[in-house]
């Protein structure tokens, strides 16, 4: 019993170390976060049961589907949305499929630094506009809250962020978002700036209000490419605690197990009515400073996941965040997003000299940032989905040769 109670305050607290990132993509999205904790918690217990419970790793919301989300309801409304992200988990099976059938080393070539890198920096950058009017307190061009206090208030949470991000502990360093979401909204809560009628007005319990997915083959089609970026994430995530713990999960019980159970977690989540649901870097830190790897503690996350998904009174505590306070922090993460897709292509020591990589990263980044939209009759691709299409078409076409041939 004291063994078990020992786990579950682990689990407790990895669950607040993905808290604040997993949170975020639904209250920036406009999905509901209360189905973001169910998909993440329902998520990882089925990614345990593929995985027969070897892995300890939390499945949270993805960052990479934000701007998808966010134009696919705009263009096609909620439940055609949800429908999207449902189909964009059998991309992870096709993954797993190709790395059972040819090995991991198929799905590299396939899929090299110079395809993921510039697709990486779209998915942050394609959104930075959004970024910059929530901190200004605009929303759709209109000034919505104002200007002057918004931009005091998103700027001290962005510094907030990025001192703990910066000098805090190697515990605070894990956490820095959510560490700058609580000082901006305290922030703000002094002065005047946080409507808490509706915390006050919420039930202790409720049950989340769930929508129907509907049928959607548009919406599929743009969200499918948008996991190729998250699945090889995963692939590296799995690499990462393993190099943690010391075990071999690629081996044991194999990536294509990892890709499929998360694949189902994606699946599930957006059936749920939340964003899909990834690997965490944030855990895998966790992990490495408690020295706690038993893949129970996950299991005690995401139980606990489940059960907060139902309490009312905290899921209107989230709604009540103010736009700037949220607009501070996406200024960082969505740089910060971008950055990861540059370290990708440096860290792979990609020769932007030679033309062919030139071209990928060039016609990529003007692409996604430049918001084209390609379309097909009554099929439209676009975003980071048209940007991987793109990308991994010319990778495969275009010769690998030096400038001087």
């Amino acid at each position: 019993m004291l063994q078990q109670l020992k786990l579950a305050v682990s689990g407790a607290q990895i669950l607040f170390v993905a808290f604040g990132a997993m949170v975020l993509v639904p209250i920036l999205t406009g999905l509901n976060p209360a189905l973001a904790l169910l998909g993440a918690g329902v998520g990882t217990l089925l990614f345990q049961l593929l995985t027969r419970r070897k892995v300890p790793v939390f499945l949270g919301s993805s960052f990479a589907f934000i701007a998808p989300i966010i134009y696919s309801l705009d263009k096609w409304g909620m439940g055609a949305t949800m429908f999207g992200l449902f189909a964009a988990g059998f991309m992870y099976f096709v993954f797993a499929a190709l790395i059972r059938w040819r090995g991991l080393g198929a799905v590299h070539k396939l899929l090299p630094p110079v395809v993921i890198g510039p697709v990486i920096m779209v998915i942050g950058l394609s959104v930075a506009v959004v970024a910059s009017q929530m901190a200004m307190g605009q929303a759709d061009g209109k000034q919505v809250i104002e200007y002057t206090s918004s931009l005091l208030l998103s700027c001290f949470t962005f510094a907030v962020t990025v001192l703990v991000a910066v000098f805090g502990s190697k515990m605070m360093k894990l956490i820095p978002i959510l560490i700058g979401v609580a000082a901006g909204y305290t922030a703000a809560l002094l002065a005047g700036m946080v409507d808490t009628a509706p915390i006050a007005a919420a039930p202790w319990f409720a049950v989340p209000t769930f929508v129907a997915p509907e049928v959607n083959i548009q919406a599929a089609l743009f969200m499918l490419p948008v996991a190729i970026a998250p699945a090889i994430e995963h692939i590296g995530g799995i690499m990462a605690i393993g190099t943690v713990t010391g075990k071999d999960y690629a081996a044991n019980p194999g990536l294509d197990k990892t890709l499929a159970g998360d694949g189902l977690g994606v699946c599930v989540a957006g059936l749920l009515g939340g964003p899909p649901v990834t690997t965490y870097g944030e855990v895998t830190g966790a992990v490495m400073i408690t020295k706690n790897s038993n893949p129970t503690i996950m299991t005690w996350a995401a139980v606990f996941a489940v059960c907060m998904a139902f309490f009312g009174k905290f899921n209107a505590f989230l709604a009540s965040i103010p736009m700037p306070v949220m607009g501070g922090v996406m200024v960082l993460l969505f740089g910060t997003i971008a950055s990861l897709g540059l370290k990708t292509l440096i860290d792979a020591k990609v020769d932007l000299m030679r033309p062919k990589n030139l071209v990928i990263v060039s016609s990529v980044l003007t692409v996604g940032v430049g918001g084209m939209v390609v379309k097909f009759g009554d099929m439209a691709f676009a975003g980071v989905g048209l940007c991987a299409i793109l990308a991994i078409a010319l990778n495969l076409i275009l010769p690998d040769r030096a400038d001087s041939e």
